[in-house]
């Protein structure tokens, strides 16, 4: 079949979006960060950090450009995790929105800063009620992460560089959600040759004390490229 220009412009009234997904790990737990939506339709409703594609903008530009501009973080490393496209997603017309994902360390970045920007931190078993299909998002966000966190140590740039076995549990169960059975978790880390055991210990917590650890991202190369 064949259209016209003129039909097929009828057709393309479609919006482009980015909404930036940014977690936050505090606490040994996992945050998300929301802001206050300022414009209709659904203004003033917790919502994504998101916003419209600029006709010259590609699309990671456009998320970095959106995350800064309504929560003022920047230099975040982001990563596209799904295109969401269903006709009555946004009650305002047609809009596509590409989501984009991040896990960060809270404590390295200015509370008052997202303050300013009517942003808020929420843990993310205590989520408010979020507009249009964010919630949606939210959860093929997290979804994605936790297969990630457990097929892949995404999550190490969360610890001090060196840490010990109860500090990286801590860090798996708030990812998680879920508690770590300690042997089994031992075990699993007795297999992570890119984790290195060093002679210094932690006494802080216990009179015993626990052996600190690194990771080693180039024996992690080498291993990856060992299993290809």
């Amino acid at each position: 079949m064949t259209i016209d220009n003129k039909r097929y412009e009828e057709l393309q009234q479609i919006k482009l979006a980015v909404d930036c997904i940014i977690f936050g790990f505090n606490n040994n737990r996992l945050e998300l960060l929301l802001i206050h939506r300022g414009f209709a339709p659904e203004i003033g409703k917790w919502s994504l950090i998101g916003g419209f594609i600029g006709n010259d903008e590609d699309l990671d530009e456009a998320a970095n450009r959106v995350l800064y501009g309504l929560s003022g973080l920047e230099n975040i490393y982001m990563e596209q995790v799904k295109t969401f496209g269903k006709a009555n997603r946004d009650t305002s017309g047609r809009v596509v929105s590409t989501t984009y994902s991040a896990m960060i360390l809270k404590s390295e970045y200015d509370e008052a800063l997202v303050s300013k920007y009517n942003a808020k931190w929420f843990p993310i078993d205590e989520l408010p009620e979020l507009v249009f299909d964010h919630r949606d998002m939210v959860d093929s966000a997290i979804r994605r992460l936790r297969r990630r966190v457990r097929n892949f140590p995404i999550a190490f740039n969360l610890l001090p560089a060196k840490f010990t076995l109860p500090q990286l549990q801590a860090l798996y169960e708030g990812i998680l959600n879920e508690p770590i059975d300690k042997r089994n978790f031992r075990r699993k880390v007795a297999q992570m040759n890119y984790l290195v055991k060093l002679t210094e210990k932690d006494m802080s917590e216990s009179r015993k004390g626990a052996y600190f650890y690194e990771f080693d991202e180039a024996l992690y190369q080498i291993e990856q490229n060992f299993n290809l």
